[in-house]
């Protein structure tokens, strides 16, 4: 799944009373918080629900995985350290940046007028609660620990002092240039001291320990594992049999993203991220709450990093005897609030009663196509075509609009030398797409550029193609709900289990549009027998493309297709309007907020700002941003926003 995260900005709707039928009008989105852990520079939010689509991944089964070639640490720092400059000047770089006409979403079903109104004015404002495959929504309501006879009692512990603790607790969270710390025995025996290297271990996981002689007295010596040789597999010793392999527990997390979350549990506990499992990624710009697995990792271990770690909370511990797969989820459920709306009573009304009993046009969201002058679905046409020159420029080539310093530097030193060594030296953020593409260039050479595009992960590579395919599936509903509005027609498809099959003139009474799919090109799809199947031949005709060979020579490349429904009918969908006056405040109690017994917020009837607060579930591969949009009937592209925000802002 791709994870594109967008800039938050806050926005204001136009307030020409004739802007409501027009294609682009616009949605606000505003980021107001700064991430905790650094500049939130460009990132805010992947609303994606779930996975892409099972079919889209046929040859990816972990479309997300660790990357292996984990690069240096000043990577992160590097990309979570630039200045986004001022809302005028990134206003004026994003107008290089796509709206939704751009990748075919023009259409809402809703009658309503719309109306304005600001998500994620607090990355607070945006919860999301994953659904499990029994349909069981997760919720982070316990801290306790089970407790088996293998595990250390608390009673263990006592046998560190307090001041051990603290110096233990800084060489954990390398606060300080000590690369050990030692803890003298007293009372020696051989009992005492495996119960100190017991309690250093379980209470500060990431650590290990030895026994040393120094000066005829005994020491607990203990020390961070050594980077890439920490432990590659989970300790194979003492788990009891009767114990289920994985440890399950319910992660809360505040601002970060699934895949930076489990990064930062790996980092502390000293093991490898490919022990996590889990059924989906979360979005960033969120407070999400899902189901993580973990290869023999005690809930001890894992319930002490609730003492250390910032923006997590770990709970709900148990011991099973399977990991957690990709795909497995029924969806997410979603509580937003949209701050400061604009929209009367009525109007919340109408838009509230469409989206729950018509629903929303499953669009693609803009996230799926990049945030740069370059789209992504641009490049895998370019993948599709065979053109590797065009992959290379599209990827390489300089481009207007908001991006970091160091890829401007790399870009133009490319563009200007077409050396890959020295565009490399631009750019000290080598895991990013431009860096991997380099170095496969550097050591392939510039005749070999498939294999130099080999270099980049797999499931980076797919994510153009997908893109491409969701870009051809955004601009044939369009059309299709032009041309035949929101009914069933014959010549539309629906399914029958997994099999798509054609609606006849006879049977057409017994669909709704709800019935409706529509194809993402493949190999493997059959297409409608009316006017937009034969739209689809003429949009990849148009792109150099045979709709009837779809097969590539290289077989990761090749689409086999896959079938989605264009309408979306989110459930369990609740709504409240609420007035507030002051906007730092959250509007409703997280689970956090429960555990730690936190009042409701007490709020004015008569307040002078008024928020809309939803709730609704999402199948898997949902866009939360376009059941959004179908509400406030504006546009989401960050082009739109920023734009909007800057003119809000003065």
């Amino acid at each position: 799944m791709e994870t594109v995260e967008m800039n938050s900005v806050s926005l204001k709707r136009p307030h020409s009373e004739d802007d409501v039928t027009n294609a682009d009008e616009i949605k606000r989105q505003k980021i107001s918080e700064k991430s905790e852990t650094g500049n939130d520079s460009g990132q805010s939010v992947e609303t994606v629900t779930g996975q892409p689509d099972k079919s889209l991944l046929e040859d990816t089964k972990n479309e997300i995985i660790p990357n292996e070639e984990s690069e240096e640490q000043e990577d992160e720092e590097l990309e979570d350290s630039d200045e986004d400059g001022d809302p005028e000047s990134f206003a004026d770089m994003m107008k290089h940046g796509l709206t939704e006409s751009d990748v075919g979403i023009t259409k809402f079903v809703s009658s309503h007028k719309g109306f304005s109104g600001i998500l994620k004015e607090r990355y607070s404002d945006f919860v999301v609660h994953e659904i499990g495959k029994d349909g069981r929504v997760s919720h982070l309501d316990d801290f306790s620990v089970p407790v088996d006879d293998e595990d250390p009692s608390e009673e263990t512990f006592a046998v560190l002092s307090d001041e051990d603790k603290q110096r233990l607790e800084e060489l954990q969270l390398l606060k300080n240039k000590e690369t050990s710390v030692a803890i003298e025995v007293i009372e020696d025996t051989k009992e005492k001291r495996t119960v100190i290297h017991q309690a250093v271990k379980s209470l500060f996981p990431g650590l290990e320990t030895k026994t040393e002689d120094r000066d005829g007295k005994k020491y607990i010596i203990a020390y961070h594992a050594a980077g890439k040789k920490a432990l590659a597999n989970p300790r194979k010793h003492s788990w009891p049999k009767s114990r289920g392999s994985y440890c399950h527990f319910v992660l809360y997390k505040e601002n970060k993203d699934t895949m930076d979350a489990i990064n930062v549990l790996s980092k502390f506990l000293r093991v490898k991220p490919n022990i996590f499992s889990y059924m989906g990624t979360k979005d960033k710009r969120a407070i999400t709450v899902q189901e993580i697995a973990v290869l023999r990792i005690t809930a001890q271990r894992l319930a002490h990093l609730n003492k250390c770690l910032m923006n997590f909370k770990l709970g709900n511990f148990s011991y099973k005897n399977h990991p957690l797969k990709l795909g497995e989820l029924q969806g997410n459920h979603f509580t937003v609030v949209l701050r400061n709306i604009t929209g009367t009573d009525d109007q919340i009304e109408q838009a509230m009663h469409s989206l729950r009993e018509i629903g929303f046009i499953n669009y693609y969201g803009m996230q799926r196509f990049g945030t740069t002058a370059v789209p992504t679905y641009q490049i895998g046409r370019a993948i599709l075509q065979n053109n590797w020159n065009e992959v290379m420029d599209l990827i390489l080539k300089p481009r207007p609009g908001a991006e970091k310093g160091y890829l401007v530097k790399c870009r133009e030193e490319w563009a200007k030398t077409k050396d890959p060594a020295a565009a490399l030296k631009k750019l000290p953020v080598k895991r990013c797409v431009e860096g991997q593409l380099l170095r496969g260039l550097l050591k392939y050479g510039m005749k070999n550029i498939i294999s130099a595009f080999g270099i980049i992960p797999r499931n980076n590579r797919l994510m153009y193609i997908h893109s491409y395919q969701s870009y051809v599936w955004n601009n044939m509903v369009s059309k299709r709900i032009e041309e035949y509005g929101l009914r069933a027609v014959p010549g539309d498809l629906t399914l029958k289990g997994a099999t798509a099959v054609h609606i006849e003139e006879g049977d057409v009474d017994n669909y709704t549009i709800h019935d409706v799919v529509m194809p993402l090109p493949g190999f493997d799809v059959i297409y409608p027998k009316h006017k937009i199947g034969e739209a689809y031949k003429e949009m990849l005709v148009a792109d150099n493309l045979d709709i009837h060979n779809m097969r590539h020579k290289i077989r990761d490349y090749s689409l086999s297709g896959a079938y989605r429904k264009i309408i979306i009918r989110p459930q369990n969908v609740n709504w409240e309007v609420v007035a507030y006056d002051d906007p730092r405040i959250p509007l409703f109690t997280t689970d956090l907020d429960k555990l730690e017994g936190k009042p409701l917020p007490v709020l004015p009837p008569d307040g002078k700002f008024r928020a809309l607060k939803m709730e609704f579930s999402l199948p898997p591969s949902t866009y939360a941003t376009m059941a959004i949009r179908e509400v406030l009937k504006m546009d989401t592209s960050i082009k739109n926003q920023t734009q909007l925000n800057t003119t809000w802002l003065r």
